[in-house]
């Protein structure tokens, strides 16, 4: 049985708050195909309720996190003007180990950074 997991979040640095309401997509990338493996929504703390990759789910591979910011943005009037500046942020990265990863969005309207939290 898998140790590891995968959690997410997202920070509106723009306005100093977590980014509540943001549509994220999870999809496992190889090869042959990339497969949506979970989609969920930030709660207000700016986090999914649960792993968006569980301990069940669990397998190392490449994964791609699609943030979709710009629906947020909109709906936060942070938008400007369309075509926005970032619209789906899509961050690709590798899961080599079974153990926690924590892969966090720090997103303001022109601008956003990650980095492989705790």
């Amino acid at each position: 049985m898998a140790n590891g997991f995968l959690t997410t979040h997202v920070l509106d640095t723009g306005r100093g708050q977590p980014a509540a309401g943001l549509r994220i997509g999870l999809f496992r990338v190889s090869i042959a195909a990339t497969e949506e493996v979970a989609s969920m929504i930030t709660n207000a703390d700016g986090r999914t309720d649960s792993p968006i990759l569980p301990a069940d789910q669990f397998v190392t591979g490449t994964y791609e996190l699609l943030f979709h910011a710009g629906d947020y943005l909109r709906q936060t009037s942070q938008a400007g003007t369309e075509p926005l500046f970032l619209d789906i942020i899509p961050i690709r990265f590798g899961i080599s180990e079974d153990t926690h990863y924590h892969v966090p969005l720090l997103l303001s309207p022109y601008g956003y950074s990650t980095y492989r939290g705790s």
